[in-house]
């Protein structure tokens, strides 16, 4: 007899698991390689008038919130948080992964997005004259009354090229695509919106943003922002924050708010405790499994029964996703609907 035997459930159920974690993880690789290369780009330097009063405040050398800080409440702060959270209230292992993984999405699409806005846009800060220090004597030119980078004497390129990043403000989105989904992931947790008119809860949950805000308020404080930099990108993180908590969970008026959305699977597939994706066709038989290891039919039923009781308690604390469970499934009914010929839905 061959000791090893087929693989059982369990086995399939591990090494699905496996490869889903890091497909989820690596989904988001792209995104941080794009938002960290964007910060070394050259990008884009306007033209700028050496009798610009907006551009004529003091360089400040130690910020109020840094880069390092920044990063501590806009991105731990919600990342350890939110454990707590999920334990004090649902104490779902599915809720804590699907939070975090919101997060990481929110940080990271605000972040490219804003780099790339900053590297094509070239706006200057208010305190470019400042870095810039130009060569004694310089002047507007006479016609045109602008002058380029040339003027400069800065020789720190980093301080030169981030003088021309004002527009938008990076740590106002980034605070705001932190903790605001963080205020989103309170709030769906409370039931901020269940029509009960609890006060408590609508001064709890926007705590966050609070705290966002006064981050964003510092940029200009510092004179490192004009004030629309800081308001479109408080517009910016709290978008996305959204956008990315809504691909997990549900409406805040939902009367389920505090759920996750349950895992998606295909059609052949179904998932198992914990969230995890079981393709039918690899499960083995149930005599497969009696002979591998050593058990009966009626073992092997059992050991089924066992994973469905799993699953049905899993599910209890999400929210079913709608059908079809794919684009293509989806395109296909609603081309069914509009009577579109199947050539045009793709089933050629």
């Amino acid at each position: 007899m061959n000791a090893s035997g087929p693989p059982t459930s369990s086995a399939i159920v591990r090494k699905r698991e496996r490869r889903r974690k890091l497909k989820h993880w690596a989904s988001y690789g792209g995104d941080w390689a794009l938002f960290l290369a964007l910060d070394q780009v050259q990008g884009f330097r306007r033209r700028f008038s050496l009798e610009d009063e907006t551009l004529q405040y003091p360089f400040t050398v130690h910020e109020r919130v840094p880069n390092w800080l920044l990063v501590v409440l806009g991105f731990v702060v919600p990342f350890c948080l939110m454990p707590i959270i999920n334990l004090i209230s649902v104490r779902s292992l599915w809720d804590l992964h699907n939070s975090e993984l919101g997060l990481v999405l929110s940080w990271a699409l605000t972040g490219s997005i804003t780099n790339i806005l900053k590297v094509t846009t070239g706006r200057p800060r208010p305190d470019l004259i400042d870095r810039c220090t130009p060569k004694p004597g310089a002047h507007n030119p006479p016609i045109f009354g602008l002058v380029d980078w040339t003027i400069c004497t800065q020789t720190d390129e980093s301080i030169m090229r981030d003088g021309w990043r004002s527009f938008i403000s990076g740590h106002s989105s980034l605070s705001f695509a932190g903790l605001g989904y963080l205020t989103f992931y309170l709030a769906g947790k409370l039931h901020l919106f269940d029509e009960r008119g609890y006060t408590a809860k609508a001064w709890i949950s926007p705590l966050p943003i609070f705290g966002a805000t006064v981050i964003a308020i510092t940029r200009t404080m510092d004179y490192r922002h004009h004030s629309h930099d800081v308001v479109v990108g408080m517009l910016l993180g709290i978008s996305i924050a959204y956008f990315s908590y809504r691909q997990y969970y549900p409406s805040l008026a939902h009367p389920l708010s505090h759920r996750p959305f349950a895992p998606r699977y295909e059609p052949h597939e179904r998932p198992t405790a914990s969230g995890d994706l079981l393709n039918m066709d690899d499960t083995p038989e149930p005599s497969q499994r009696g002979r591998g290891r050593g058990l009966d039919a009626e073992a092997a039923h059992e050991d089924n029964a066992s994973d469905n009781e799993e699953l049905d308690h899993e599910m209890e604390g999400t929210l079913p996703r709608s059908k079809p469970f794919s684009l293509s499934e989806l395109w296909k009914a609603s081309a069914q609907r509009l009577h579109v010929p199947s050539v045009i839905a793709g089933d050629s």
